[in-house]
Order: structure tokens, then sequence, then C-alpha cells
């Protein structure tokens, strides 16, 4: 089936984007893996609004704090729980657990990093818009938070 996104006058892009998650949940078929070497991932989906991806987690596995390089999201845990840490001021993380079913969506300004902090694996399905075309690598340094690296589609993932 073919899932594609449209943007409705009164409907933010990022409430569209939930429920777009959901929709690729309830329509996947492709067959989650899991390496113990680092997360795996697959993309699922997309047209030239959005892209859709799915990943697993381990216990212990995470990403580092990063942004969407000014695409918003959302991101389902399908099963499993992950924690979200989030930047506030002072760059305090702030954590935020999501057990399956919960969507999580955020803007195009998102800093956060996601971990598998339980014992047991995850899944989660996250869709962007427009398509991710660059991610920005933090780290906090002295209090501040800092650059640490820029990637680009298609050529550091």
């Amino acid at each position: 089936m073919s899932i594609t996104f449209t943007h409705r006058r009164g409907i933010r892009p990022v409430t569209g984007l939930a429920a777009l998650a959901r929709r690729y949940a309830e329509n996947l078929s492709i067959a989650p893996h899991f390496n113990a070497e680092s997360r795996w991932y697959a993309r699922i989906g997309g047209d030239s609004t959005h892209e859709a991806w799915l990943l697993t987690w381990l216990p212990g596995q995470a990403t580092d704090l990063h942004d969407h390089g000014g695409s918003a999201g959302a991101f389902l845990v399908g099963g499993g729980v992950l924690t979200e840490q989030v930047v506030r001021r002072g760059a305090t993380l702030v954590d935020t657990a999501f057990v399956e079913g919960q969507v999580r969506s955020f803007g195009r300004r998102h800093v956060h990093r996601i971990v598998n902090s339980g014992t047991a694996p995850a899944i989660s399905l996250h869709v962007y818009a427009p398509a991710l075309r660059e991610m920005t690598r933090y780290r906090v340094d002295d209090g501040g938070l800092r650059v640490a690296a820029v990637e680009t589609a298609g050529v550091d993932w």
C-alpha cells in the first residue's frame, strides 16, 4: 500500500507526522532486525514530502545528541521502551520514557538523544518532513551545546 503525506489546512505538519507514523506502523511489511554491533535501520518509505525509517535498539544502544537538519519529525515506539533525552537551558538533559504505542512529535529545531536504557530490545518508526538532508551532531561542553559534526544524507549515512 502506498502512503502519502498531505498537508491539510488547519493541521500542523508535526501533528500530521504522528498520524503518518501510525499509518506506516499499521502497514509495515518489513521485518525488523537486531544488530549487536550497532543500531539497525532501514528506510521504509517516503515521497516528495517526507520519509520513514524503521530502527531497532538493543539495550544500551543510543544515538548521539543530534538535530534533523531543519526537518520536523515524529517517532512511534513499536516495542520496548525508549528514553528521549532533550536538551534544556544550560545544556541539561531531561529524560522522558516512551513505551510501546506512544508517539513523540517534534519541530524543526529539536535537539535530542534516544537511548534504549531498558533490558529488552526496542523498535521505533521515525518519519521526517521534509526528508532528511543533513543532521548535526552535538556534544555538551562547558555547560553549553557545541557542534561535533555535520553529516550529509547519501554521504555519511
